[in-house]
């Protein structure tokens, strides 16, 4: 693995990564450091079948505050093109976490505004610290929203909502959050990354094929209608029928003793 800069990679328990974006002093803005860092370690985690679920987080007291956008104030004069070709290579990289086929999960410890919010986003799962503030405020800065927030954020809590908080550019805490579907849940922040990585490792406990397959089943909002999802359902499930899993599943049922998943 190539040294990682503004960027932490642990292994917390079996089958459980956890990435940490870690420059608090800037309140874990995307540099360009990090930016590299994302890509490197998103394609050792892709590239690595023991890896069942992905936790990302941030260290001190934000998730992160986005893009570090001192390089577009710094040109002035840069050409739309320019703008253009450098803002798609920076979407692409952290948008990278979406060709993982293992669940990923954002542990929002703390601020998550702008591109931090899209990346979040990204995810499968989102969790908040109490406390935490979520919001896309590019608006207020005079800019576009970027990094697919304006197909991301839709996807999750619906476009009435998706409209108001990007009309507006208004921040919410992590508890309204939750009432727009923002979040799945909110937990305590003395225990917060505890209770994530204690779901991440329930998840990374399932059936490795099945999780990855579902995962995919319902990637950019599930199948167009219902036909699709039946057979798509109608060749996924049959795979996992065929697995060492599934008899696995059925004996640690029978047995009444947590099942011990393979991948096979």
């Amino acid at each position: 693995m190539t040294e990682l800069s503004h960027l932490r990679l642990d292994r917390p328990s079996d089958g459980v990564a956890l990435l940490t974006l870690d420059h608090p002093d800037r309140r874990n803005a995307m540099s360009d450091e990090m930016t590299a860092s994302w890509v490197a370690a998103v394609d050792e985690l892709a590239a690595d079948r023991s890896v069942r679920v992905v936790v990302v987080t941030g260290a001190g007291t934000a998730f992160c505050s986005g893009g570090d956008t001192g390089w577009i104030a710094s040109e002035p004069d840069a050409s739309v093109d320019h703008l253009r070709t450098r803002m798609m290579a920076f979407y692409r990289a952290w948008l990278s976490i979406r060709r993982l086929e293992v669940p990923t999960i954002a542990a929002v410890n703390g601020a998550a505004i702008g591109a931090g919010l899209c990346l979040a986003l990204a995810c499968d799962l989102r969790y908040a610290a109490r406390g935490a503030k979520l919001g896309a405020p590019f608006v207020k800065l005079g800019m576009h929203p970027g990094m697919a927030g304006t197909h991301l954020l839709p996807g999750v809590v619906g476009e009435a909502h998706a409209r108001d908080l990007l009309l507006t550019g208004r921040i919410v805490d992590a508890d309204e959050a939750l009432r727009l579907g923002l979040v799945s849940r909110v937990h305590e922040p003395g225990t917060f990354l505890d209770e994530v990585l204690d779901t991440a490792a329930g998840i990374a406990a399932t059936a490795p094929i099945a999780s990855r397959l579902t995962k995919l089943a319902l990637a950019d909002g599930g199948h167009r209608d219902l036909e699709s999802g039946l057979q798509w359902e109608a060749m996924a499930q049959p795979i996992t029928l065929a697995t060492e899993d599934l008899q696995e599943g059925i004996r640690a049922a029978r047995e009444k003793r947590p099942p011990v998943f393979t991948g096979r």
